[in-house]
């Protein structure tokens, strides 16, 4: 078929391919009640790509009663647009992602149908606000519903009118409820941005970590030192430069910068979908050593803050303690201070999910590697201990057995999951395979509980499929 000139014709061709892949096509769901109102059978919290990819995958397997919410506004949800200081994703542009292996509802497609194929041909890497118009288009075409400005809070146990179990989840917009709560928060994860304690002592107008909001343009004339080495340490680094940072200095803890990124290795099917079916030991072994590496910089990010004769890089020098002084922090390091106007810091996130609001009510009770599994002495890692140790549908598993059971209705979806199955929940490219996992799932748990009722219905059945001619009765046997 010729390829779509427009995306009028891109979103014909989407209609259609939806259609003539909706096998299998019956309902097999029913509406639940809580007090006599009908509830979700599915809640995901997280609008942005995690969230999109898991509600597909969901309404491909007839699971419509569902609601994506997500706290940010409209065409505001993930990091693309607010604090992504990339020019670019770092994913290759032919990558596959919420699509699912649909062809049309591809990025490719997407930008043919608004560009052209010749753009698509001269262009090296995805431009991250194209990436984000991408998936608002993404979610129009495919009907995911989506309420923006809404904030979730805690979760806790309850039963619908018929005994099965189900959540209650506090939001800004009222209480909701559901069957099952899917939590596709991205790089947030299951705890929190963080930053070294002796940096976020300091007052807030010397320091900001890469996920906030900053004035950069306030930095003009200043000396920025920013703390770390990965891809967005580089990209606020070179925001900095190019809005007119007298100087920016970037400090890296190791001695050699990190010039390989393991992501590109391990995206191929054996990994992506079978890491998380290994014993624990090959899953720590694995994941320990690639996040052991940290995640590195691309071209790109070096040559954007090279060009600028302003930009030092120190390596082999960490940051062990800050202070201001006469309006401007020093820095101590092991070869001595530094000082700096502002600081910022691209130091990631730490898992725990006592920091997370939606999981206070069972957050003592989550299950982390670090109760699961004891590595040996070289390849130990208390950091990597606290991620949270998942069952194999992506929901939490309980600490203490019997306390909790309900958080295994909580399935998750975000860069908490790479500890028990790679990089699932926070990369695109790994998202075709991952997103279908963690629907099976959560479809797993909506037909385990409805058994009773769906062995009910199957007893009931009497669809006829052939009608027999009264004229020519079926002879009985011989007695």
């Amino acid at each position: 078929m010729p390829a779509p000139r427009n995306l009028a014709e891109l979103e014909a061709d989407v209609a259609r391919d939806l259609e003539l892949t909706a096998h299998p096509r019956a309902p097999w769901l029913v509406p639940r009640q809580v007090g006599g109102q009908d509830i979700l059978d599915v809640l995901i919290i997280g609008g942005g790509q995690c969230g999109l990819a898991v509600a597909h995958a969901l309404r491909r397997d007839k699971v419509d009663n569902i609601l994506v919410v997500d706290r940010a506004g409209y065409g505001q949800e993930g990091p693309w647009v607010t604090y992504a200081r990339m020019r670019a994703l770092r994913s290759l542009k032919d990558q596959t992602g919420p699509d699912l292996k649909l062809p049309s509802l591809t990025y490719q497609a997407w930008h043919e149908a608004s560009f052209g194929r010749d753009d698509w041909d001269r262009m090296r890497w995805i431009p991250k606000e194209f990436w984000n118009d991408y998936l608002l288009w993404f979610r129009r075409v495919t009907g995911i519903p989506v309420r923006n400005g809404v904030e979730a809070g805690p979760i806790i146990p309850i039963r619908t009118d018929c005994g099965l179990p189900a959540l209650e989840v506090a939001t800004s917009a009222g209480v909701m409820r559901a069957r099952k709560v899917v939590l596709a928060t991205g790089q947030e994860g299951v705890g929190g941005w963080w930053m070294p304690p002796h940096i976020e002592a300091l007052p807030r107008p010397f320091r900001a970590h890469t996920n906030e909001m900053i004035d950069f343009a306030a930095l003009r004339g200043k000396v920025v030192a920013v703390l770390g080495a990965g891809a967005s340490a580089f990209d606020n680094a070179a925001v900095a430069l190019e809005q007119g940072a007298a100087e920016v200095h970037l400090f890296c803890r190791r001695a050699e910068p990190m010039v390989v990124q393991p992501y590109r290795w391990l995206t191929f099917a054996g990994f992506l979908r079978h890491m998380g079916e290994m014993p624990d030991e090959w899953r720590w072994r694995f994941m320990s050593y690639i996040l052991g590496l940290r995640e590195g910089f691309a071209q790109d990010h070096y040559d954007r803050v090279m060009k600028h004769a302003n930009f030092h890089m120190h390596v082999g020098r960490e940051w062990t303690g800050a202070a201001v002084d006469n309006g401007r922090v020093v820095i101590a390091t092991p070869t001595g201070p530094f000082t700096a106007d502002f600081l910022i810091t691209g130091t990631g996130t730490r898992m725990d999910p006592g920091l997370c609001p939606e999981l206070v009510h069972c957050a003592d009770n989550i299950a982390l590697w670090a109760d699961r599994y004891t590595p040996p002495p070289e390849e130990a890692n208390p950091r990597l201990g606290q991620f949270p140790y998942l069952n194999a549908d992506s929901a939490f598993l309980e600490r203490r057995p019997g306390e909790t059971p309900w958080v295994a209705d909580i399935h998750l979806f975000g860069i908490g999951t790479t500890m028990s199955f790679g990089p699932a929940g926070s990369s695109i490219n790994a998202m075709s395979i991952s997103a279908p996992r963690v629907a099976a799932g959560v479809t797993r748990g909506l037909f385990q509980a409805d058994l009773p009722r769906l062995y009910a219905d199957l007893r009931a059945y009497e669809q006829k499929q052939v009608e027999l001619d009264p004229a020519r009765p079926v002879r009985q046997a011989a007695e």
